[in-house]
């Protein structure tokens, strides 16, 4: 280090010994580790504005090329003496902020070939986001239509289905909740529903699962529109975008095979969502592996949603409350009557209504 005329300060190796000590007690974090060799001015924040770097051995070959180029720009603004260790090894505030802003400014200015890093670094990382939503989407599809035919068939119940849609046309041309809220989900307006009432009870009910309209509230009974506190609409919608392709098929696999009265309160939700197995049914030697496997307490994963069964885990009344505005809505859907129990319209139209969600043309919520 001598010989390259860069022995660095005592600060530095004072800061070394520090987190050396830290390792070898086992008090040490990754944070810790982090922060240490961000502190050499030389090494990336681990966030720079919406962008999260990954692991080394996990970064694509356009991250991996950012994060090179980044690193010799701030190993020139080092040797320019525009970023002092010392003062990052110390947590100087002010230090720390302007290492930030060096970087941002890199992040959002155009490279020679027109490249600005952070879009096309964010531009790939929703490309791999939609890329495994769609896999999910594709992996849960087949799962449902498997299930479907070991149910069996599910008779539309047509007076059924004529009287929820005309309550639904009603409910729709009310101000406020809960009509507001069912057409923003569904990607709907009041003056332009489908005419035909299959088309508008699938549209609304599928909105449920996957909310169209999440990102623009605003009007009677909407959304805030602006950054003031979310209110009751907005948490609704919040709640039923976290829930994802596992507890949804647990849900409808428990609906579908239990039949019109299942009980279908947010608890009974809950509960299907935490007693759900998605290989029950198979058999042979991965039945036996399955086993041993649930044994262990092991991770069922759907596409890259993974969910561990294990009830010491299993936060049961928090998914109870992403499920209390579906349930909510399901009622007026006519879904599940008053007692929360599956009506045979419910029977017929949230599996049909869950297949149309992950369908090729679908996407994540919100």
């Amino acid at each position: 280090m001598l010989a390259a005329g860069n022995p660095l300060s005592a600060v530095f190796w004072t800061s070394a010994e520090a987190i050396l000590q830290k390792i070898d007690d086992g008090d040490a974090t990754v944070g810790d580790v982090r922060t240490w060799l961000e502190a050499t001015g030389t090494e990336p924040n681990g966030i720079i504005g919406l962008h999260v770097w990954d692991e080394q051995s996990e970064r694509s070959q356009l991250a991996a090329e950012m994060h090179t180029r980044l690193v010799s720009h701030l190993e020139e603004r080092l040797a320019a003496g525009e970023i002092d260790p010392d003062l990052l090894a110390m947590a100087d505030p002010a230090a720390c902020q302007a290492y930030i802003e060096v970087q941002e400014r890199w992040m959002t200015t155009a490279l020679p070939d027109g490249r600005v890093p952070m879009d096309v670094l964010l531009d790939e990382k929703d490309e791999e986001f939609l890329a495994e939503w769609d896999a999910a989407d594709a992996e849960a599809l087949a799962a449902i239509q498997a299930l479907l035919d070991q149910v069996g068939d599910r008779p539309l119940p047509h007076e059924d289905l004529r009287v929820a849609a005309a309550r639904l046309r009603e409910v729709i041309a009310r101000p406020g909740w809960p009509g507001q809220l069912l057409i923003e989900c569904g990607g709907l307006r009041p003056k332009e529903l489908p005419a035909e009432d299959t088309e508008l009870w699938l549209r609304l009910a599928a909105g449920v699962a996957s909310p169209e309209g999440s990102d623009d509230w605003g009007g009677p009974g909407g959304g805030s529109g602006d950054d003031s506190e979310p209110n009751e609409t907005d948490s609704a919608v919040a709640a039923m975008c976290a829930i994802d392709h596992f507890d949804w098929l647990a849900v409808i696999t428990a609906l579908a095979t239990g039949g019109p009265g299942t009980s279908a309160t947010a608890a009974d939700l809950a509960t299907y969502v935490r007693d759900y197995d998605p290989d029950d049914g198979e058999s042979g030697e991965d039945e036996e592996e399955d086993e041993d496997q649930d044994e262990d307490g092991a991770d069922y994963e759907l596409g890259d949603f993974d969910v561990t069964e294990d009830d010491d885990e299993f936060d049961e009344l928090g998914m109870e409350s992403l499920f209390l505005p579906v349930t909510s809505l399901w009622q007026v859907l006519g879904a599940i009557d008053d007692d929360d129990r599956l009506t045979p319209l419910g029977w017929w139209g949230l599996p049909e209504a869950m297949r149309r969600v992950w369908a090729p043309s679908g996407g994540p919520p919100g």
